[in-house]
């Protein structure tokens, strides 16, 4: 009887042990994966982890828009335990065309990005009204006295006066307000202690053009101000053509990167969404370089193999080059959703794999638009992570005319 008992009370502590750990499980997969997914006519749901699948639900499709429908579904582990119910947006097949050509960004803030505060020497001490008054590096200054700020010299003008402002600013998207007093400092004029930051420029590469739309993305992740690391809110912005000149190679500890000179005059389309994503926009007369539509590939769709980026190394011409995607993320990070491998040896040669300016490139796989490059390793510039091509393809629907249907 008493080994009875014991071998009872083992089973349930068994039993105990693999209820917390299923728990556990459906509590992780829960969190970590997205409660909604995009599909492609015909493709599937994912990237999915081993243990997950997805039962669709019987429901009939409702439409969303045009060349869209929505449903739902649930994802299960193991086959039998519920995780959580998502829904499920089939798109269509997008038809998009695919591009690797550079261009130059320009772009103005809408207000000014505080990239430092500090503070100077006074008659009466260290001062640093900007920070008593509770401004921090990233902070985005909105108006002053009620008026719109558009550029430096709108701080500057008025902190010079040295009377006080009221400044509104967003401080982590929460809008706040504060009372500055600029101080006469030791060397001469009244200072508030602010460095901030009205606009950008620089080299990226275009995704692709959705002629459909009339819309284009590219970069793969936002214009940032360098110091601060904020996103730079878009006020106005140019994409303008844009020649490259010159290669950087990159090396372990130094991110390479491409030289290339500005047409200033050449402006090729507007930018109108600077967005975690990319920056997307309206291209005048469509794209220049780019090479037939092809299918949206959806994160589903995606597989760790073989693939290829245009890019532009020389000149302005795209050229494929093969890349081994190594590494699929569940779940949408910030432009970090695989991991990419270069190893075609002639893009090695040229430029010792991934370098700055590359950004944007577009993925191909399989005859579909799966990606476009992002960041690269540091430490090991023949790797990078990219971004998923679905997510680029749902922001770029608010960058074009907004009565246009995208599904082809």
């Amino acid at each position: 009887m008493g080994l009875l008992k014991r071998g009872i009370k083992t089973m349930v502590g068994i039993l105990n042990v693999f209820v917390l750990a299923l728990a556990g499980l459906i509590c992780y997969y829960s969190l970590s994966l997205p409660d909604s997914y995009l599909v492609t006519r015909g493709g599937g749901v994912g990237p999915l982890p081993e243990y997950i699948s997805f039962k669709a639900e019987k429901a009939a499709h409702t439409p969303v828009m045009a060349g869209e429908t929505t449903s739902g579904g649930e994802l299960i582990l193991f086959g039998i335990f519920p995780v959580k119910s998502v829904t499920v947006f089939d798109i269509g097949t997008p038809m998009l065309i695919p591009s690797g050509e550079p261009f130059g960004i320009k772009m103005l803030a809408d207000g000014a990005v505080v990239t430092d505060v500090n503070g100077f020497d006074t008659a009466r001490g260290f001062a640093s009204p900007a920070k008593d008054a509770g401004i921090r590096v990233g902070d985005i200054i909105k108006e002053i006295d009620g008026k719109r700020v558009l550029s430096n010299s709108d701080i500057v003008s008025k902190a010079r006066l040295g009377k006080t402002v009221e400044v509104t600013f967003l401080h982590k998207d929460e809008v706040k307000t504060a009372v500055i007093k600029p101080a006469m400092s030791s060397g001469g004029g009244y200072k508030i202690g602010l460095w901030v930051k009205d606009s950008s420029a620089g080299i990226g590469t275009l995704t692709f053009y959705n002629a459909a739309a009339g819309s284009f993305a590219g970069l793969g992740h936002p214009v940032c101000d360098a110091a601060s690391g904020a996103i730079l809110p878009l006020y106005s912005g140019e994409a303008v053509k844009v020649n490259v000149n010159g290669i950087v190679r990159g090396r372990a500890g130094y991110p390479g990167e491409l030289t290339g000179e500005f047409f200033a005059s050449d402006e090729i389309g507007k930018l109108l969404v600077n967005d975690i994503s990319g920056v997307y926009g309206e291209l005048d007369g469509g794209i220049i370089n780019g090479s037939n539509a092809i299918p949206l590939g959806t994160r589903g769709q995606i597989r760790e193999g073989r693939a290829y980026i245009y890019t532009t190394v020389d000149g302005n011409l795209p050229t494929a080059y093969a890349v081994d995607i190594e590494k699929i993320s569940g779940k949408a990070d910030s432009g970090k959703d695989m991991v990419i491998n270069v190893t075609d040896e002639r893009l090695l040669k040229l430029t010792g794999g991934i370098i700055q300016g590359m950004s944007g490139s577009p993925i191909i796989q399989d005859g579909r638009l799966v990606g476009a490059v992002t960041h690269v390793f540091v430490n090991n510039p023949q790797k990078g992570y990219a971004i998923f091509a679905d997510t680029m393809y749902c922001t770029s629907l608010s960058a074009g005319s907004p009565q246009l249907s995208n599904a082809a």
